[in-house]
């Protein structure tokens, strides 16, 4: 015989004596209730009985969240004035052939340009044989990157000048009145300092610190600068791909190298730029064009490189916050967080150590990358650079960083 469950509909007074009267949830009858629907007004215990206590109920509510966070996302008029631009000149490609009126030529449909323009989601599921044909090509023929808009590096920006630190590296508190005149000279995209003081280099190594961190420092320079512009800026999007492209640039944050030269530095930075895996993306010219980047950043100035840095270590730190809950292998995954910790530790170091070095010596530092660039333009017509394996592996005798 089932166990019947008596509860009391008559309310009582409660007391240490006489305790208040507690509701069955009315969906499994076995636990008592601990929450309302708050359009039925139905007792439940827990999360599964709430699903299946109405479907009119659940449906509904998710219904009118998503319709609530859609008015959010309703995009403005210049959002389709600029959305109607890139699908004219998605369409411009065919404008020079022959048009036939029996053929439509548009590559995607007018349902599928009226969702995007009403601010939906649009996946490749979403198109057509003839759409997706059409898509494919497109992209093999690099027309989407016309789309893009191209991003100005924040170093080549007049603000970038005008950077200001503390004495100790951290960054300065604007007041309120001067934040609305700073948006215009000032754009967001320039990161920010170290919220907190810099420590003195003597508080993180017991001897004199190595003199071929300047050279380091050119390596580093060359990763982040590939980096920000390969993902045009927006190193959010991906962090664990954008941290997992310095370290295969860098071969003082990837490999453990310790290059002796500027020409041994900018060699195997360059080396890389040209290898198979990223020589589609411009090769030698784009790789010379960062070298003019790494000028134009050590003639900023300390503050500015410290800024840089400060992107950089944040980048690494994004990129271990994510690792956590992606799914690898945990192998695969240790060794992974392990070489991002180093690679932050390591641009910690520098930051701390670039604090201390007067803006003539980095100016210095800039001449002789300058000079570099127009020695390694000899190699312009070649695809070999001087050997640069002995600083690459090799040096696990030397220590860069002896901590305390």
């Amino acid at each position: 015989m089932a166990e019947t469950i008596r509860t009391s509909e008559k309310p009582s007074n409660s007391s240490s004596l006489n305790p208040p009267s507690r509701i069955i949830c009315h969906v499994c009858q076995k636990q008592f209730s601990q929450y309302t629907c708050p359009r039925c007004n139905s007792r439940y215990c827990s999360l599964p009985c709430y699903k299946s206590h109405s479907i009119r109920c659940t449906e509904s509510f998710m219904r009118e969240n998503v319709v609530e966070e859609l008015r959010h996302l309703q995009s403005d008029d210049q959002t389709k004035r600029k959305m109607l631009e890139i699908l004219k000149r998605f369409h411009s490609e065919d404008e020079t052939e022959p048009l036939d009126e029996d053929v439509d030529d548009s590559i995607l449909s007018d349902d599928t340009i009226r969702k995007i323009l009403s601010g939906g989601e649009v996946n490749i599921n979403d198109l057509s044989l003839e759409e997706k044909k059409r898509f494919q090509r497109a992209l093999a023929a690099g027309e989407l990157s016309k789309m893009i808009e191209p991003w100005d590096p924040w170093w080549l920006k007049p603000a970038a000048r005008t950077i200001c630190l503390s004495k100790d590296g951290a960054q300065l508190i604007q007041p309120m009145a001067n934040r609305e005149d700073l948006e215009s000279d000032q754009p967001s995209d320039i990161p920010c300092g170290p919220k907190t003081p810099l420590p003195s280099l003597r508080k993180l190594i017991s001897t004199e610190p190595s003199p071929l961190l300047a050279v380091h420092l050119v390596d580093i320079i060359y990763s982040y600068c590939f980096t920000l512009r390969v993902y045009n800026g927006d190193w959010q999007s991906d962090a664990v791909g954008s941290a997992m492209m310095v370290l295969s640039i860098s071969s003082v944050l990837g490999q453990a190298g310790q290059p002796e030269t500027v020409q041994e530095a900018l060699c195997y930075c360059l080396e890389q730029t040209c290898s198979p895996a990223y020589r589609h993306i411009g090769g030698l010219q784009f790789g010379l064009a960062l070298v003019d980047d790494i000028t134009n950043l050590l003639s900023l100035g300390s503050p500015a490189l410290i800024c840089m840095l400060c992107d950089l270590q944040r980048m690494i730190m994004a990129a271990e916050r994510e690792l956590k809950s992606e799914k690898q292998r945990k192998l695969r995954k240790s060794e992974t967080k392990s070489k991002l910790k180093l690679a932050e530790r390591k641009v910690y170091f520098i930051m701390c150590w670039v604090h201390e070095q007067p803006n003539k010596a980095l100016s210095s530092l800039a001449a002789i990358v300058s000079a570099e660039k127009s020695s390694l333009m000899e190699y312009g017509g070649n695809k070999s650079f001087p050997r640069t394996e002995k600083n690459v592996a090799g040096n696990k005798g030397k220590a860069l960083i002896e901590e305390m």
